[in-house]
C-alpha cells in the first residue's frame, strides 16, 4: 500500500531522492508541489458537492466552477513568484488564451482532469502541473486527489509516486497488452467511427484489453507505475500531457506522436508505452482522428 503524502507538510515525501536534490528549478518544483496538493483538497471537498456545469467545445466537454477556481488560485500563486514566468492553461485557452509554448519558463496546466468523472463523483480526477524551459519539459507533477497520490517527474531524476520509484512495463507484444486510452470530446458520427475503428483494431490484434478510466492524466501514470503497456488518444491537449511525459519518460517509457515520429506537444496526438517496439506496433495500428493543433486555436 502506497502511502499518502503528507497534506500538512506540503511537500514531496523525503523518500523521494528529487525532493532534496537541488538544481535550478528546485522552488518551481517544490511549489508545483505545494500547488497541486493545495488544489487537491480542495478537488477532494467538492466532488461531493452540488456543481455548476458547463460545456465547452462540445456536449461532452464540460467545466464546473471549480476547475476556474483551482486554476485561478494555482495562477495567481505562480505569479507572485515568478513574475516573468508564462502560462499556458486549459480554462484559460478555452477562454480564448494562446497557446504557444516559448523559450521563456512556462507552466502548462490542468486545474481538473476528468472534469466529466468529477461532475458525477467517480473518483478517478487529478491535478496535472508541468513546466518547460527553452521548449524542454523539466518535471510533472500530477496529484491523484481523491486516492492522495502524488506522481513526480524531473528530467533526469526519476519518477516517483509518494516516494516510491515508478518503472514502466518492459512488455513488447501487443497480444500481452493492456491498452489506455480516452474517447475525446468529438462525438460525431465520423470521429466516432474512427475512435471505435482504432480500438477494434487493437482488440483484433488481441490485446488483452482496452481501458478508458475518464482521466488522461491518470492513465499515463498507470503507463508510467507498470499497470498498463501502452497508451494512445486523439484528442489530448498540452495540458493533459505535458507533465505525464516527463514522468513516464523517467520512469523508463517512450512518448511518441501517433506518426512514430518525435512528440508533438502542441499535435494533440500520442502514443506512450513502456517500450519503443510497444509504442511502434499501436503507432502502426491506428488510424488518424484529426483534432488539429492547441496552437492554431
Amino acid at each position: 500500500e502506497v502511502a499518502g503524502p503528507r497534506e500538512d507538510a506540503m511537500k514531496p515525501s523525503l523518500e523521494d531522492p528529487a525532493a532534496s536534490a537541488g538544481g535550478p528549478w528546485e522552488e518551481c518544483f517544490e511549489l508545483a508541489v505545494q500547488l497541486a496538493l493545495r488544489a487537491g483538497q480542495i478537488i477532494r471537498k467538492a466532488l461531493s458537492e452540488e456543481k455548476q456545469v458547463s460545456t465547452k467545445t462540445s456536449a461532452a466537454d464540460l467545466v464546473t466552477e471549480t476547475d476556474q477556481l483551482v486554476e485561478d488560485l494555482i495562477i495567481s500563486e505562480m505569479q507572485k513568484r515568478f513574475p516573468s514566468h508564462r502560462f499556458i492553461a486549459e480554462e484559460a485557452a478555452a477562454a480564448g488564451a494562446k497557446c504557444v509554448l516559448t523559450p521563456s519558463p512556462t507552466w502548462i496546466i490542468d486545474p481538473i482532469d476528468g472534469t466529466c468523472n468529477f461532475v458525477h463523483r467517480f473518483p478517478t480526477v487529478a491535478v496535472s502541473i508541468g513546466f518547460a524551459v527553452n521548449q524542454e519539459l523539466e518535471f510533472g507533477v500530477i496529484y491523484h486527489c481523491t486516492e492522495e497520490r502524488l506522481y513526480t517527474g524531473r528530467r533526469g531524476r526519476g519518477a516517483f509516486c509518494n516516494g516510491q520509484r515508478l518503472q514502466v512495463s518492459g512488455e513488447t507484444d501487443l497480444s500481452k497488452a493492456l491498452v489506455l486510452t480516452e474517447i475525446g470530446p468529438k462525438r460525431d458520427p465520423a470521429t466516432l467511427k474512427l475512435f471505435l475503428s482504432n480500438m477494434e483494431r487493437l482488440l483484433h490484434a488481441k490485446a488483452h484489453g482496452v481501458r478508458v478510466i475518464g482521466s488522461s492524466t491518470l492513465a499515463l501514470c498507470l503507463l508510467a507505475s507498470g499497470a498498463a503497456d501502452a497508451y494512445y488518444q486523439f484528442g489530448l491537449h498540452c495540458w493533459d500531457l505535458a507533465a505525464a511525459t516527463v514522468i513516464i519518460r523517467e520512469a523508463g517509457g517512450i512518448v511518441m506522436d501517433t506518426s512514430g515520429g518525435p512528440l508533438d506537444l502542441m499535435s494533440c496526438r500520442v502514443v506512450a508505452a513502456g517500450t519503443r517496439e510497444m509504442a511502434t506496433l499501436i503507432a502502426q495500428a491506428l488510424q488518424t482522428i484529426n483534432y488539429g493543433r492547441d496552437d492554431e486555436k
